[in-house]
Formats: structure tokens, sequence, C-alpha cells
């Protein structure tokens, strides 16, 4: 049985490339999740070395990343620049 777990949240002025927010955004959507909670969960996942997505998600990221352009990939993180 999961128990729920006691949380708080705080507001927060993350900034983020524009069409990786639309991306994350729409997935969000399409999952039925607020933004927060997707967000939270990739985190989640990533910090303990656990893929966030099915396949079946993985597919419809794809589709997303091509309706919004969105051509950078792990290995730009770090290497932006506005």
């Amino acid at each position: 049985m999961n128990k729920e777990k006691k949380i708080e949240r705080v507001q927060t002025g993350v900034r983020i490339e524009k069409r990786l927010l639309k991306v994350l955004k729409s997935l969000a959507e399409t999952l039925d999740l607020s933004l927060g909670d997707l967000v939270e969960g990739i985190v989640l996942h990533a910090f303990e070395n656990k893929k966030p997505f099915t396949a079946k998600t993985l597919q419809h990221i794809e589709q997303l990343r091509e309706i919004y352009g969105l051509d950078l990939t792990a290995e730009d993180s770090h290497k932006l620049k506005e």
C-alpha cells in the first residue's frame, strides 16, 4: 500500500529554454499532470538513476519535440547560451 507523503511546495522562478518548456507543458497535459508534478517525477527518477518514461511516452515526446522544433539533446546541456 502506497501511503501519501506530506510535502511542502514552494513557488520558484526557474528559467528554462522556451521549446523545452512547451514540450514539458504539452507532455504534462497529455499525462494529466501539473507541470510541477511532471518535473518532480523526472527529477526523483533521475536521482535514483531510473528511467522516468515508458517507451510509449518516449515516442510521444519525440512527436512533441518535432512539433515544437526542439533539437536540443542531453549533449547540449551546460553548453547553452542566450
